[in-house]
């Protein structure tokens, strides 16, 4: 089956979700979860558990490590469970309420522990696995240590942005089907390869044995570039019962047993001169890891690598700690990394800014680049002062009168480019039909897929169609996340449609698209590209707060480079979603446990989410200064998580007198 991509098709139903997947004598899989933060585990009676396959994860995709086999999930939970949600048993029926109802029969022996539920109590407490001598996943020094002299200005703050649900409108789901030989899975995902690979290596399968199906996907903001236990769950239960076996995440499992968002605390300290040049900043990133190991490994380093954003800054560095509290991993949320970087950064300016009495901006304009250089942390930056002062006067900053509340923020965004991507294109019976490694979710990867080949190929775009991600089509692949799906995967299919057109000119002496719909060609690579691609963005925001500490934000303003905007459209839709976003995880969007591990926030509602009737007035502009790609494309998927947060926080600061540190911000917090 072909897929039908549109907007229409999109809100309508005609698209194929992995839900619209049945196949003959299908199981529905039902998870039995811990309902404790941490708990011994007595004797398991019904279903199936780690008795029947006692395997960890191995998990690849986006900052996967790898991980320490002693902090590495298993597939479930044995003798301890160590957040609430984690998979203890499983139980497979004929339809999805027998299924649930023979999960109510499986009885299992809890002897409940006193969890660790904060970054402080982790610091605090004794190690939550054996395996560790501290509750300390990994630690790095990131930047080169120095001394701030108390000559200089010296501001310091602590900041905490909460754990967030990615909370897509579709969840988490798989399907899979084992023949006796090879299991093939139909997967809502970000990448059919990362999923290969993880299943393999979990169930100790050849990867020739695993055939991975990309299927419509409704959302994914990150959550689904690689492995979950249900996923090899799934497999196991179709390879031990020879039957398909579907899973489909509830909403409830979503918020208390996927990989959350954010988590991250924050200290900083700044000196600078009197002008507002900044001499050097310091300080710790301490992430909220959750009871095991994987991408949130990686997150600490990887935020601290980018703390200095856009700006020249000599004297930098961050202690970067995961910390284990028993809680769902964490795990990869658009902007990864990136958004709390930047709020540490952003946050720590406006206060130098008030301190020093100076426009926020013209500290900003004070300290951005003036010339390409490589931060102390390891960041190479370009130039970044002549696109702030473009941002300034596309935003109209010096017209907005301070008593609207302009919050301003300036930002660098550093996309997942390397390693490339893979790519395929078939020319066959007067069509041309396209894979790429990198699966779309809703960004609208068909858009650009065929205004690209359009163009190459010198075709109707109605000859063009992008298909479903498939490992046995598709040799090699990396995956879209990281706003890096139109940079690479449109650089990836350019050179080989360019590959097409040579062969064509070669044998035929020249090249016509006629030649080419008249012919059967068939190509794919991986075509690599392993440099760092950073791109500028800036947000003015505007907002008021009633008596009751109600925010309502009045207008959001965007200016970001984008390179070159294959399909503009796309663009702005990309930039108004995630400015949608990042308003949510400063006002509302928060996963909230009590100190006793009891999930107060069981709900999509008790979690928070920005509604139509929130949504500001948005005003999007774009600068277009080409990359080196062939297509000029940089990247924007990220951009508006990373510059609303910062940009509304200061809005909220200016509206109220009091300084915002932490998000969600609290109407409570705004009148006490």
């Amino acid at each position: 089956m072909s897929p039908m991509r549109n907007e229409r098709d999109m809100v309508t139903g005609g698209m194929r979700y992995i839900g619209d997947i049945v196949l003959p004598e299908m199981l529905h899989l039902t998870i039995v979860r811990s309902p404790y933060s941490f708990t011994k585990i007595g004797s398991i009676s019904g279903g199936i558990c780690w008795k029947d396959l006692d395997a960890r994860m191995r998990s690849f995709g986006e900052g996967e490590t790898g991980g320490d086999p002693g902090t590495m999930e298993p597939v479930f939970a044995r003798n301890h469970a160590f957040y609430a949600g984690q998979p203890v048993a499983a139980v497979m029926g004929k339809s999805l309420y027998e299924s649930e109802n023979l999960a109510e029969s499986v009885d299992v022996e809890y002897d409940p522990l006193k969890p660790v539920m904060s970054i402080e109590a982790s610091l605090e407490s004794p190690p939550v696995h054996k395996s560790l001598s501290s509750n300390i996943l990994s630690s790095k020094g990131v930047g080169k240590d120095f001394t701030i002299s108390e000559k200089h200005v010296t501001l310091s703050d602590t900041f905490m942005m909460e754990r967030i649900a990615t909370n897509p409108i579709e969840g988490r789901g798989i399907v899979c089907s084992y023949d006796g030989d090879r299991l093939t899975v139909w997967i809502s995902g970000q990448s059919v390869h990362s999923i290969k690979l993880g299943m393999a290596g979990t169930l100790g399968l050849p990867l020739e044995k695993v055939h991975v199906i990309h299927v419509d996907t409704g959302g994914a903001f990150g959550l689904k570039g690689g492995m979950y236990p249900e996923y090899a769950i799934a497999a196991y239960a179709s390879m031990k019962f020879k039957k398909p076996v579907r899973w489909i995440e509830t909403r409830r499992e979503h918020i208390s047993a996927s990989k959350p968002g954010r988590g991250v605390k924050g200290e900083v300290t700044m000196s600078a001169r009197n002008d507002g040049r900044i001499l050097g900043i310091r300080g710790r990133v301490l992430v909220d890891a959750g009871a095991f190991g994987g991408f949130n490994e990686f997150s600490p380093r990887w935020i601290a690598l980018q703390v200095t954003g856009p700006y020249d800054i000599r004297n930098v560095y961050f202690d970067a700690l995961a910390l284990v509290t028993n809680k769902p991993p964490q795990g990869p949320y658009r902007g990864a990394g990136r958004p709390e970087a930047s709020f540490l950064m952003e946050r720590m300016i406006d206060l130098l800014a008030d301190e020093l009495d100076l426009d926020p901006v013209d500290v900003r304009l004070k300290n951005a680049a003036t010339e390409p250089l490589k931060t102390p942390t390891g960041m190479n930056i370009p130039e970044s002062r002549s696109f702030l002062e473009e941002a300034i006067r596309e935003l109209g900053y010096r017209d907005v009168r301070r008593e609207e509340n302009p919050g301003f923020s300036f930002f660098a965004l550093l996309p997942a480019s390397s390693p490339g991507e893979g790519a395929r294109i078939q020319c066959k019976d007067g069509r041309i039909r396209v894979w790429l490694g990198g699966n779309t979710h809703g960004q609208g990867h068909e858009h650009w897929v065929k205004s690209l080949l359009s163009s190459q190929f010198q075709v109707d775009p109605g000859v063009i169609t992008l298909e479903y991600a498939d490992t046995d089509i598709l040799e090699k692949g990396e995956g879209s996340w990281g706003s890096r799906s139109a940079m690479v995967g449109g650089n990836a299919i350019i050179e080989i449609a360019g590959r097409i057109k040579s062969r064509i000119q070669r044998e035929e002496g020249h090249y016509k698209p006629e030649i080419l719909l008249d012919g059967e060609y068939d190509e794919q690579d991986f075509v690599s590209f392993k440099k760092t691609l950073i791109s500028y963005g800036a947000n003015l925001l505007t907002s008021d707060v009633d008596r009751y500490g109600n925010v309502r934000v009045k207008e959001c303003r965007s200016y970001y480079d984008v390179g070159k905007a294959i399909v503009p459209h796309m663009v702005r839709g990309q930039i108004t979603g995630g400015a949608i976003q990042g308003i949510g995880q400063t006002l509302y969007e928060q996963i909230a446990y009590s100190s006793d591990g009891t999930l107060l926030t069981a709900s999509i509602s008790d979690a928070g989410l920005a509604t139509a009737e929130k949504i500001p007035q948005f005003t999007v502009k774009y600068a277009e200064h080409p990359s080196e790609f062939p297509h000029g494309a940089k990247g924007v998927g990220e951009s508006p998580t990373i510059g609303v947060p910062t940009a509304l926080a200061r809005s909220i600061e200016l509206a109220t007198g009091k300084r915002i540190r932490n998000t969600p911000v609290k109407p409570e917090d705004l009148i006490s």
